[in-house]
């Protein structure tokens, strides 16, 4: 059994607010200077200028707020068209469908999608938990229509529950060759007072060739704001709830449990210690059988806390999680970045294709392991 996870970003278009600012440090700068051309009495033409374009810089301007988009066949690929744009048909049961909708998502790249097809046909599991979907239909296109483009072989299952994020970022399990799910269970977190209550995780049973049954727990947890305590407070709540359901299902005698999605923290941060400490869960990443094409530069021997192995220096955040039971049948693992644009040196390998962030797979590298099941 080969078993992955990626977050991918989402397949086709994503979500405005979750796109990054094009601006960093500069942006203080720029609030503090409108602030003070706005009070000020001088109105010549400079400053009106000025103001324009700060505006601009901040998002403030509404030039980037085009309240509509024509849909195209392929999901995801949007032409934008200002509202006054030539006479088009509206939809009808005559006609092909050819209307409007509310544009609150940004097409992604095109040659960032077939990147994404990339790496998962080059892993070529038979399950993968593919992270921040947009919904079932494009999945089911990414899978029937860009995996085939890139020599990958299609899954003959697919699922998809919707989630209580409203912003395209659903979770879908993909299986071939005999796998199938059995059951899915939706656990809520109970977070007290945390302002989205309603935030889940969920609970797969999955039926092997073997007629073995394998339990996957896939979460999104919390991810780090600029109130890192409360954050952090929160993840660690979430992860405490992940561990109880594992040691649940221990306790009824189930072996073959993994955990597996973006945990938003490396190992050692107390937020995950309830995972780490209070069961008996192995990080695929620390099996001797696990391999990664190291750094390149002068750094490539480094080893920083928080990186996946000596030579491999990024942060941590997605995780494979096995049971003892699991850990102890790996015959091979390992991890995929080759989609994953390298802001600093040290740099790593990367396909030909992508010559700037914009067309990256993810910012989130695949993981992967085989297992003697």
């Amino acid at each position: 059994m080969k078993i992955a996870t990626f977050n991918i970003q989402n397949l086709f278009h994503r979500d405005r607010s979750l796109i990054a600012k094009p601006y960093g440090k500069c942006v203080t700068d720029w609030v503090n200077e409108l602030d003070e051309l706005m009070l000020g009495n001088n109105r010549v033409s400079n400053n009106t200028e000025r103001i324009q374009e700060l505006a601009f810089l901040l998002g403030f301007d509404k030039t980037f707020d085009v309240p509509y988009a024509v849909m195209r066949k392929r999901a995801g690929f949007l032409f934008l068209k200002g509202m006054d744009y030539s006479k088009e048909l509206k939809s009808g049961e005559l006609t092909d469908w050819n209307g409007w909708i509310a544009l609150q998502t940004i097409p992604l790249d095109p040659m960032a999608v077939n990147n994404k097809a990339k790496v998962v046909a080059e892993v070529n599991p038979d399950i993968i938990l593919l992270q921040e979907i947009e919904d079932r239909a494009s999945l089911e296109e990414f899978n029937a229509q860009l995996l085939p483009e890139s020599d990958g072989e299609p899954f003959q299952e697919v699922v998809v529950f919707q989630g209580s994020d409203k912003r395209g970022q659903e979770m879908g399990i993909l299986l071939k060759n005999g796998y199938r799910v059995k059951s899915v269970r939706t656990r809520c977190f109970d977070l007290g007072d945390n302002p989205n209550p309603k935030k889940e995780f969920f609970q797969y049973e999955i039926d092997t060739p073997s007629l073995q049954t394998i339990w996957l727990l896939a979460a999104h947890l919390q991810e780090e704001t600029k109130d890192k305590e409360l954050s952090d407070a929160l993840r660690k709540k979430e992860a405490q709830q992940i561990a109880d359901v594992y040691n649940e299902l221990w306790e009824k005698g189930e072996r073959n449990i993994i955990v597996t999605g973006t945990l938003n923290a490396v190992s050692y941060c107390d937020s995950l210690s309830p995972l780490f400490r209070d069961t008996k869960m192995k990080d695929v990443t620390r099996h001797r059988s696990f391999k990664a094409d190291n750094d390149e530069g002068r750094d490539a021997a480094y080893f920083r806390l928080g990186a996946y192995r000596l030579g491999v220096n990024i942060r941590q955040k997605d995780y494979l999680l096995l049971s003892p039971n699991l850990f102890s049948k790996v015959a091979n693992s390992g991890l995929n970045r080759k989609a994953v644009w390298p802001d600093k040196k040290p740099m790593w390998s990367i396909y030909s294709s992508i010559h700037d962030k914009k067309q990256a797979a993810s910012e989130h590298p695949a993981i992967w392991a085989k297992i003697d099941i």
